[in-house]
């Protein structure tokens, strides 16, 4: 390991390990000195931290934390990112709100400390510049290799308990917008813009067209895949699974389910099914349940009581295993499914995986593991100690979000949710039961229909900032205005403000009910 020690932007001392000087020839910059170091010792760990942090530093807990080489981790100890809370006005994803008191998959670094193998500055520094101001630096190699597959993290645990606060300086409205070209598809800084002026009655037209002259790093053509991977955590020990499978009036695609788990290579211990029929008198419609000999245990439960989060938490209260597939009742997938799973389970060192799911002849946008933006309830596998106190809302019974909303249980706990582009699930995508009523939503019958669905502002009030909901708000507005009926913009403008309040209204409501 080599620790680079800084102040005021500029470098203190940079020592090894076993407190050994380090000199640098490279002065420019305390980007230029990581860079020249990474060349130097391309398999060394690079640390960062302020100087003011030095006894603070946790080196001992490093050796754990940074279980693999395509590692990003950093931590402030301040409240607000260098970028700033404005940057929720472009950023929808998850990776903005993030939790101290944890470790949380973002992209936002800070300067304060942090640590970086050496071969992925090597690859990234041919085509990031090393920035005159390091936090920008930091935050674009984050922003641009968490795409790629590097895996960033806010880690608390890279400094003691007792650390001081340290207060850096924040990204003025000209490292913003030009963060946002660099960054981002070019609709963004005009929404940037535009944003600023409604919400912050900000008019920035000098950062707008100082941004304009910066190059985008989106298409960097650089690829971290030749980084190898081969984490050093324990995360699997008996191997064990149990598969939840929620289903309504799918008979003859579940038991196509059945039969794939049936030939897997390695066999599931407990199936758990929890099949509905609202109708009063109904009975079970799974005869093959019984009338079958199956590889594995079937735990079954009928219920009149339909929903989605109902049936999968009483699928969850019955799991014993080690982990936990949850899964949908019209799904295909191969016999080595369970096999690869764990393959990359095990090499990445991650308790939660969301697995490729797509419907015929759709392509997936992603070749290589990622930090995923959702969580895929009928297709994902997680290790079923994360999942202690994590159980799907019913506030998003029979609407949206439901599932977005576990993964972001799953994030508050330490848990980040990886996407794995192999093995793969057919999503069939089946169509639904024919004794499913219809429920009657609470706000169906209003003269004003809520805009966006309230269980999907629900969602954004739990789990995103306030510039986050306020940018969601503007990009609703631009798409929703040719799929409705008022095309006078001044009454379609009224209009919305009354569907979005009647939004919040009900997602409150929903909000008592968690």
């Amino acid at each position: 390991m080599i620790i680079i020690y800084h102040q005021n932007n500029r470098i203190t001392k940079v020592i090894s390990s076993t407190n050994e000087t380090i000199s640098v020839k490279v002065k420019t910059s305390i980007a230029d000195v990581m860079m020249a170091l990474a060349n130097q010792f391309p398999n060394a760990k690079i640390i960062w931290c302020n100087q003011l942090l030095e006894n603070s530093l946790n080196l001992n807990e490093i050796k754990t934390l940074f279980h693999h080489n395509k590692l990003m981790l950093s931590y402030g100890t301040t409240k607000t990112s260098f970028l700033g809370d404005k940057i929720g006005f472009v950023e929808e994803s998850p990776f903005i709100k993030i939790n101290k008191n944890c470790t949380y998959p973002t992209w936002l670094m800070s300067s304060e400390v942090g640590v970086i193998h050496a071969s992925v500055l090597n690859l990234m520094g041919a085509k990031i510049k090393a920035d005159s101001n390091f936090d920008y630096f930091l935050n674009s190699v984050a922003k641009v290799g968490m795409i790629l597959g590097l895996l960033c993290y806010s880690e608390p645990k890279l400094l003691s308990n007792n650390s001081p606060a340290n207060k850096d300086h924040k990204a003025n409205l000209y490292v913003l917008f030009r963060f946002v070209k660099q960054h981002y598809k070019m609709r963004w800084i005009v929404l940037l813009f535009f944003n600023l002026f409604i919400f912050e009655k900000q008019l920035p037209i000098f950062p707008f067209v100082y941004s304009l002259f910066f190059k985008n790093r989106k298409k960097t053509g650089i690829n971290l895949d030749s980084i190898p991977v081969k984490s050093g955590l324990a995360v699997v020990d008996k191997k064990s699974i149990d598969v939840i499978i929620p289903t309504i009036g799918r008979k003859k695609y579940l038991y196509a389910v059945l039969q794939d788990l049936a030939q897997q290579t390695h066999l599931p211990i407990n199936v758990i099914i929890v099949e509905q029929n609202p109708q009063p008198d109904s009975v079970s419609d799974l005869d093959f349940l019984r009338n079958h000999i199956w590889p594995f245990n079937i735990k079954h439960t009928f219920t009149h009581q339909s929903g989605a989060c109902n049936a999968r938490n009483l699928a969850l209260s019955q799991v014993e295993s080690e982990w936990v597939f949850l899964a949908d009742d019209d799904i295909v997938f191969k016999s080595n499914f369970f096999e690869d799973s764990f393959l990359s389970i095990i090499k990445y060192g991650v308790s939660a995986v969301s697995v490729d799911c797509l419907v015929e002849n759709e392509k997936s946008s992603f070749h290589t593991v990622v930090q995923w933006l959702s969580f895929g309830s009928g297709c994902s596998i997680v290790a079923t100690i994360e999942l202690n106190k994590c159980r799907f809302s019913m506030g998003y019974e029979f609407g949206y979000g439901e599932d977005n909303d576990f993964g972001m249980q799953l994030r508050n706990r330490g848990t980040d949710i990886l996407y794995l582009p192999t093995p793969s699930i057919l999503h069939l995508k089946a169509p639904i039961g024919g004794f499913r009523t219809k429920p009657i939503l609470a706000w169906e019958n209003d003269e004003i229909q809520p805009k966006p669905s309230p269980t999907v502002m629900l969602f954004q009030i739990n789990h995103k900032t306030k510039q986050q909901i306020l940018g969601y708000k503007t990009t609703l507005f631009f798409k929703y205005y040719k799929y409705q009926s008022i095309k006078n913009p001044f009454t379609y403008f009224i209009n919305f403000k009354k569907q979005w309040k009647s939004s919040l209204h009900w997602a409150y409501k929903l909000k008592s009910t968690e």
